[in-house]
């Protein structure tokens, strides 16, 4: 066919619309940019995926009775990959979802004592896998955690997390499965621990992968992935034979290196630190822990200044009434800062160390006392110790020229008054925790002397006997990790006397003599164990001399295996069946746990 002149002018017009057309929309493909969906958007879906899964498979063991073991199993799977981010945005729920299966007893004061049952996946673990479930009780618990699940989907909050947010909780689940998660903290029955941290680390995998565009680095994201990969593999063990010494060294402490990395790499700040500073690499030094949080809010600094001048304070006997008695009189540092007496002059318990006191959220056996300068103040006004007052302490110090020019210095010139004198012991006994033992020096790589049997015994410790459910390392005292909000109080049924035949309870009711809580009778502060080679005689009565007699108390079930009856005995009744070289293994590690205190 010919074109005419205007057929071919309009032919060549279309031509170049459609040409420009097609180039045009080519170039707005290419500026067209995909909009990067916010970290805390991708962190909540994916939490609200795994919470709505956990709650799905509660209410199908509702309704499905016959396979209530299965879906229960399923649900804490889900719960477990929540763990890290539920842990750290809303440790109330956390804590209810995952509390032990013991009455919960809170005393805020004389008018406000509050007893609570106590529900989550502990206890449905406890009720669902027994000889003869109640259903009636199971479906109970298990309508209560539904519910609190549900509340939380419909409840939590992503909009405030920041970089650091992320940073700090991600940590803060490292820690959890190594001083909580591969002890059977919270997997009391069915020991299923292990496995339940493999669960944790693959969702800290998944929730780190929502952040790949942050690193800097790329080689650095690979190691965590491979880390993280080499951790769930080392997990594939059975729990009594679980090697925990060598997962915490070669793992955990090298997680804590990478993620300081992490921290280098993104660029990130933090407004202040939690109880764990934030260069941190270990567990165990005497540069993990930030004492600024354990101790009162207007406490200050703890510098070298101010413990020298606590440490003088300490040792003057001229602060009690008859100038003869100092703190050093009952505490002494080649006894571990204990007497050594099953019960001191004129007191009514043990003398307790003060080596890592002040890494505690409560003070005495009773937890009397919120604080080690109040603590200091129930010393001082106790008339068979200092007898004394705050205003008689205040004027002894400022009669002293030397303690004058040394309180101006420390304390900026401000009047010597009774809070800075408390302030400053309390900052030398805050110094106490040297972190140096044997242990500490083999798990942080500067030497290599443990023996197999040693290593053997923090084994069983963390796992078998169970000890570290309740002395948590790394101070292995009892306050709680990873968070270190509580102090815990326990009763394990302590004999009056040394009596495994006729066996009585201890006269002493500890806790109860606080607020008359009749629930919290023998009630009685986790001691560390650290140096326990040096603090004989043991228990809150000095009953048991050596670290033989403590060790067969537990093995046999604590004071329920002494035919001591108890409703609220929160140790665990069953035997431990450890061999008498477990027990030895036992002891052997608990010796490698002695601090070298000469310079204290």
């Amino acid at each position: 066919m010919i074109l005419s002149k205007y057929n071919k002018e309009a032919y060549f017009m279309i031509s170049l619309f459609i040409i420009f057309g097609i180039f045009s929309s080519c170039s707005e493909k290419k500026e067209v940019k995909t909009e990067k969906v916010p970290f805390n958007i991708q962190m909540k879906e994916q939490f609200i995926t795994d919470i709505t899964m956990a709650i799905n498979h509660l209410d199908s063991a509702k309704t499905d009775t016959g396979d209530v073991k299965k879906y229960f199993l399923q649900s804490r799977k889900y719960f477990k990959k929540i763990e890290p981010i539920l842990a750290s945005l809303d440790i109330e729920n956390y804590g209810f979802l995952n509390q032990p299966n013991i009455l919960k007893v809170e005393e805020d004061d004389f008018t406000d004592i509050k007893t609570k049952q106590p529900s989550g996946y502990q206890v449905l673990e406890e009720e669902i896998f027994t000889e003869e479930m109640n259903a009636v009780l199971v479906n109970k618990h298990l309508n209560l955690v539904s519910s609190r699940l549900k509340l939380i989907r419909k409840n939590i909050s992503f909009n405030h997390l920041k970089t650091y947010h992320f940073l700090w909780l991600f940590r803060k689940s490292i820690v959890q499965i190594a001083l909580t998660g591969i002890t059977g903290f919270d997997s009391p029955v069915l020991e299923n621990s292990l496995e339940e941290s493999k669960i944790v680390y693959q969702s800290l995998k998944t929730y780190l992968s929502i952040f790949k565009n942050e690193f800097n680095d790329g080689v650095l994201l690979k190691k965590w992935n491979q880390e993280i990969e080499a951790s769930i593999k080392d997990l594939n063990a059975n729990f009594n034979t679980f090697d925990r010494y060598r997962f915490i060294k070669n793992h955990t402490h090298k997680q804590l290196e990478l993620w300081n990395q992490v921290v280098d790499d993104w660029q990130v700040s933090f407004p202040f630190e939690l109880a764990l500073k934030n260069d941190a690499t270990s567990l165990f030094s005497k540069d993990t822990y930030n004492h600024t949080y354990f101790a009162d809010r207007n406490s200050g600094e703890m510098t070298s200044e101010k413990i020298a001048l606590g440490k003088k304070l300490f040792y003057d006997t001229n602060l009690s009434s008859n100038k003869k008695m100092s703190c050093a009189t009952c505490h002494h540092p080649d006894k571990a800062f204990t007497d050594g007496l099953k019960i001191g002059a004129k007191v009514t318990r043990n003398t307790p160390t003060l080596l890592y006191a002040g890494l505690q959220k409560a003070f005495f056996y009773d937890k009397r006392a919120g604080s080690l300068e109040g603590q200091i103040i129930a010393v001082i006004e106790n008339e068979n110790e200092f007898h004394t007052d705050l205003e008689t302490l205040r004027e002894v110090v400022t009669q002293d020229s030397v303690y004058t020019k040394i309180f101006a210095k420390v304390f900026k010139n401000q009047k010597v008054g009774n809070a800075e004198i408390r302030n400053a012991i309390a900052s030398y006994i805050r110094s106490l925790a040297p972190f140096n033992s044997k242990f500490d020096r083999n798990i942080n790589a500067l030497e290599h002397t443990l023996t197999q049997n040693e290593i053997n015994g923090f084994n069983l410790f963390n796992g078998k006997a169970k000890c570290a459910t309740c002395h948590f390392a790394p101070v292995f005292n009892g306050t709680v990790p990873p968070n270190y909000r509580e102090s815990e109080i326990e009763l394990i049924g302590v004999p009056e006397r040394n009596d495994t035949i006729n066996a009585t309870i201890s006269a002493d009711l500890g806790r109860y003599y606080v607020y008359k809580t009749p629930e919290r009778k023998h009630f009685f502060k986790t001691p560390t164990v650290r140096n326990a080679g040096k603090t004989a005689p043991y228990m809150h009565n000095g009953v048991y001399t050596t670290l033989e007699d403590v060790m067969d108390f537990y093995n046999r079930g604590g004071g329920i295996g002494i035919g001591i009856q108890n409703e609220y005995q929160t140790l665990p009744p069953d035997l431990l069946h450890l061999t008498n070289q477990e027990i030895k293994d036992i002891i052997s590690f608990i010796h490698t746990l002695e601090d070298d205190i000469e310079t204290y």
